[in-house]
């Protein structure tokens, strides 16, 4: 098989010999002949009598006539094992036909198409942008040749250019031009959004699509084949405005209708009539066809190298890289990341986390099995041809977003440079092990972006499934709704051992703390016994004191007190005896029968004769209250 740059140079060689400029017709034709350069041209271009000459001594090689109305060009030529040699064709046999090569020029906000025969002097660019630019030669550099800066006399086919390319024009000598109200009024229509009404002419089905102002023509037509299926330079359009002639021009400086504007596509009928109307677009030397730079659907199943077809556009549309090189925190980088991400392809994408990755694990895994989530790793790299496509149409695609964030935790990182790319491997060692760490580290640059669905279990992190760049929405949507249905089914086995675990705890909590209740209740049993105690052995001690002290009275009463006086002793005589008796009066009361009074309210001092209780009286003790 031959390598891509080898077949580079088959499809110019062939496309120089045949005047085929219709590139993927150039493809079709090589890819039925094996790439068989010589075989493709017997296919397409009669030979007089049947005979091929050879470069080798002369020598000529009979074979079958060719008869143009039973060959078409789109059909299949015969194999390298058929009548001809596979030998390079001789200048003798077919006069070499002009070569024309396709320019854009960007210089400031514009956009300039070139189209040149490879025959022409990078001076001859010069002069057609002078007069598109309205800028002196003398004063223009002309830069982004990839052999380095190039003379004006230098001649195009010596450089070996590919068919599309991309250059840039400096101007150091020329002040910045200022700013005006067209300006103005450009950067408001680009933050407006345009709802495109788009019928599908062979199914009469309508679409409603909403873009930004800043979308290009070329996204909305790749949109519209993940709709219609039908192929960029398949799709024929009808309603665009006469000013929109490039796809590369953003819908805001289109000219179209705002906020609504009506649009119809269909296929095309034919290859031949889009050949035809190729042709024709072809003729305007300052102008190129849009058809020529929307090869990018097909362009891999036919081996050729999709960067020379896109992947130079691309590349000039980049500002800023995605993520800066020897980040030194993973935050600042990811939101570096998300900023530039949204930049390039709109705010409808999935939600990025932002920290590391191993907080994006513990967002996502170390959690309650409720709640836990698969983890979706994103691997970007700029120079994938396959980038540009996948982001804009899967990774973007409001599906896919939604599924994304009901589902899954999606964390970033971006592989263009090298020391980012080591790093990330670092981590994809430490963390998945070195087979999946090998795995991504052996993957070609244009097999990115890549697509890592993580799964966690309790003693690894499991990698389910790597998904390449080169998929489809409804691709990317089963193999994530694959990983969902392997994760639910572990989901429920947790949940289920989690619970079963939880319910054990919550016995277990529930014996412990019913324990505890307990040796409380004892605890506080004890106490109150024990201050029962200690209050009966207090009260003992009090009504101990309170009767050592009556009976001291009593007894000090007792001795005060004067022997029985005789019947004749007329002194005045005090009531002790009572008290000293062990009744004393703060407790009890004397009480007189007839009348009935309180004694112990009587002048203590005074004599019973003179309260009355002479020469005898009846009295009762009583306590009181």
């Amino acid at each position: 098989m031959a390598s891509n740059m080898d077949r580079e140079m088959i499809l110019a060689d062939f496309q120089a010999c045949t005047g085929i400029e219709n590139i993927d017709e150039a493809i079709t034709l090589l890819e039925q002949n094996n790439w068989d350069l010589v075989a493709a041209i017997n296919g397409v271009i009669p030979q007089e009598n049947g005979i091929l000459q050879s470069d080798y001594g002369g020598e000529t090689i009979p074979g079958p006539a060719f008869d143009p109305t039973s060959h078409p060009a789109s059909a299949p030529a015969p194999s390298s094992s058929s009548a001809f040699r596979p030998v390079m064709p001789s200048r003798q046999i077919v006069e070499r036909q002009p070569r024309m090569l396709d320019f854009r020029v960007e210089y400031r906000d514009r956009n300039v198409d070139v189209v040149l025969e490879d025959s022409c002097t990078v001076g001859e660019i010069k002069q057609i942008l002078e007069n598109e630019l309205q800028i002196p030669v003398s004063k223009m550099l002309l830069k982004g040749w990839k052999t380095g800066d190039v003379e004006d006399s230098t001649v195009l086919k010596s450089l070996h250019l590919p068919k599309n390319n991309s250059l840039y024009v400096l101007t150091p000598d020329l002040p910045p031009p200022s700013s005006s109200s067209h300006a103005g009024a450009l950067q408001e229509s680009l933050n407006q959004n345009f709802m495109l009404i788009i019928t599908h002419r062979e199914v009469q089905r309508e679409y409603n699509l909403n873009f930004s102002g800043s979308s290009t023509i070329q996204e909305v037509k790749r949109n519209v084949y993940d709709l219609t299926s039908i192929p960029v330079r398949h799709q024929l359009w009808e309603g665009w405005p006469a000013s929109a002639t490039d796809d590369s021009m953003c819908l805001a400086e289109s000219g179209l209708s705002y906020p609504c504007h009506r649009l119809t596509v269909g296929r095309r009928s034919s290859p031949a009539q889009t050949r035809e109307q190729s042709e024709e677009q072809s003729t305007d030397v300052h102008m190129v066809s849009d058809s020529d730079g929307d090869d990018f659907e097909d362009a891999s199943e036919f081996g050729v190298d999709d960067g020379e077809v896109f992947g130079m556009a691309s590349s000039a549309l980049r500002k800023s890289p995605m993520m800066p090189e020897n980040a030194e925190n993973e935050g600042d980088a990811l939101l570096q990341f998300t900023a530039e991400f949204s930049s390039r392809y709109g705010d409808c994408h999935p939600v990025f986390f932002i920290g590391s990755l191993e907080a994006a694990f513990q967002e996502a895994f170390y959690v309650k099995a409720r709640d836990r989530k698969l983890l979706a790793i994103y691997l970007h790299h700029d120079e994938s041809v396959l980038t540009n496509v996948f982001c804009s149409q899967m990774l973007c695609a409001e599906s896919i977003v939604s599924y994304l964030s009901q589902n899954f935790i999606t964390w970033a990182w971006d592989l263009t440079k090298d020391a980012n790319r080591a790093r990330f491997l670092t981590m994809c060692n430490r963390h998945f092990g070195s087979v999946v760490a090998q795995t991504i580290r052996t993957q070609k640059t244009d097999q990115f972006p890549l697509f890592l669905i993580i799964m966690g279990k309790r003693s690894s992190n499991e990698v389910l499934n790597v998904i390449q760049g080169n998929t489809t929405v409804d691709e990317l949507m089963m193999r994530l709704m694959a990983a969902m249905e392997i994760f639910t089914a572990q989901q429920q086995e947790d949940i289920k051992d989690e619970d079963e675990r939880e319910a054990r705890e919550n016995v277990k909590r529930e014996q412990d703390e019913a324990y505890r209740l307990s040796l409380e209740a004892d605890r506080a049993k004890r106490e109150a016994h024990e201050r029962e105690m200690a209050e009966q052995f207090r009260l003992e001690q009090i009504r101990k004191e309170q009767e050592e002290e009556r009976e001291a009275i009593r007894l000090s009463l007792e001795q005060a007190l004067p022997p029985e006086p005789k019947e004749e002793n007329a002194e005045p005589i005090v009531f002790d005896f009572v008290a000293s008796k062990g009744f004393p009066w703060d407790e009890f009361k004397l009480l007189s029968t007839f009348p009935r009074r309180d004694v112990t309210q009587l002048d203590p001092n005074k004599s019973l004769l003179e309260v009355k209780l002479f020469p005898q009286e009846t009295l009762f003790l009583e306590a009181k209250e």
